[in-house]
């Protein structure tokens, strides 16, 4: 007896559910166009003229990254919405520690299976983000590949296209002994140190996440979810200013393994960490966890999502000015002269 045809749909891939989800999506992407962008939604490629641009040198900077592990508990939620604010903002900070501001953004969603609802809140929240750093959308891909993602899995990665004057590229090369470290405060975990948070606060219960401990104020969901915060508009005009020396973004690697990347090697920086106060998500991590003080500092960013390196004399300036924007920033420690056999970022 002949065998049945197989279907690409029998074999887990539905074209159809993923030509809805770029239908539903098109309206998003389109809030997002600017003048710079000459391609329309479903080209092979997205196109964006560099003509218009303000910089006297233009040089372009590019970052790419995932969400993670969150999108475990988005999916343990059934709530997409954040992670697409998560993932531009997290790849606009990661450019405008060099200066850059955004121009473009493209995402990837893989999944075991395309739900377009679910794909559609995702890229909403990635246009809204879009929208707000005035950043063009202009490409995309949704994948549908059961042999590769586990039932129930989604996966998002962002890629950003940005842009800096050559002589305005922050590389460290401004850092000096004597100048201050301006600690941003963090909303929460970020993108960063879910695979410890999850298995330390519900572990194979996520039925806790739609509980509230008493320390945090709300659901253990509500503040996993909270989105990346982006620093770039409270952080733009102190650049344009050139009244920041240095920036590190505080990701995977925490405080030591960021500010490194940013203070010359006859330099070290000294964190004081009394200097500000832990939020109680990281606390409760570190209570549940038992993970060593120094280790939930690698893995976490303990409140801190940001640290701006500015002149001693204009820091009270900085801070003062990114607090009028509404977010908490604080003098959380020094540069100084490297002693033999010292590292690079100090934390006390």
């Amino acid at each position: 007896m002949m065998e049945a045809p197989l279907t690409y749909k029998d074999a887990g891939v539905d074209i159809e559910a993923g030509e809805e989800a770029t239908r539903r999506l098109k309206a998003w992407v389109s809030k997002t166009r600017t003048p710079q962008v000459l391609s329309e939604v479903g080209g092979f490629g997205g196109l964006f003229h560099l003509a218009g641009c303000p910089e006297a040198d233009p040089v372009l900077v590019s970052s790419i990254d995932g969400v993670g592990t969150k999108m475990k508990v988005a999916s343990a939620l059934g709530r997409y919405g954040s992670v697409g604010h998560d993932i531009v903002n997290h790849c606009a900070n990661d450019i405008l520690v060099q200066g850059a501001r955004p121009l473009f953004f493209l995402d990837y969603i893989g999944a075991n299976k395309v739900i377009p609802e679910q794909v559609a809140e995702v890229v909403r929240g990635v246009s809204e983000a879009c929208v707000e750093h005035g950043c063009a959308l202009i490409g995309g891909e949704t994948a549908e590949m059961p042999d590769v993602y586990g039932p129930g899995d989604i996966d998002l990665v962002g890629t950003i296209i940005g842009v800096v004057d050559r002589n305005k590229i922050l590389n460290g090369s401004r850092v000096v002994e004597g100048d201050a470290l301006i600690g941003l405060a963090s909303n929460g975990l970020h993108t960063n140190g879910y695979t410890l948070a999850r298995k330390a606060l519900y572990g194979d219960r996520p039925e806790l996440l739609r509980e509230s401990p008493p320390t945090l104020g709300e659901s253990l969901g509500a503040a996993l979810l909270a989105p990346h915060r982006s620093y770039f508009k409270m952080l733009w005009p102190l650049l344009e200013q050139g009244k920041i020396h240095a920036l590190a973004h505080i990701t995977g690697g925490g405080i030591p393994g960021n500010l490194s990347r940013v203070i010359p090697a006859r330099l070290s920086a000294r964190v004081e960490t009394r200097s500000w106060n832990v939020p109680p998500l990281f606390e409760l991590i570190g209570e549940k966890s038992r993970a060593p003080r120094a280790e939930l500092y690698r893995a976490l960013n303990m409140g801190v999502g940001m640290i701006a390196v500015v002149s001693f004399d204009q820091a009270e300036e900085v801070r003062r000015a990114v607090a009028d924007s509404g977010v908490e920033a604080w003098v959380i420690g020094e540069v100084r002269a490297r002693g033999e056999g010292s590292e690079a970022v100090v934390t006390i």
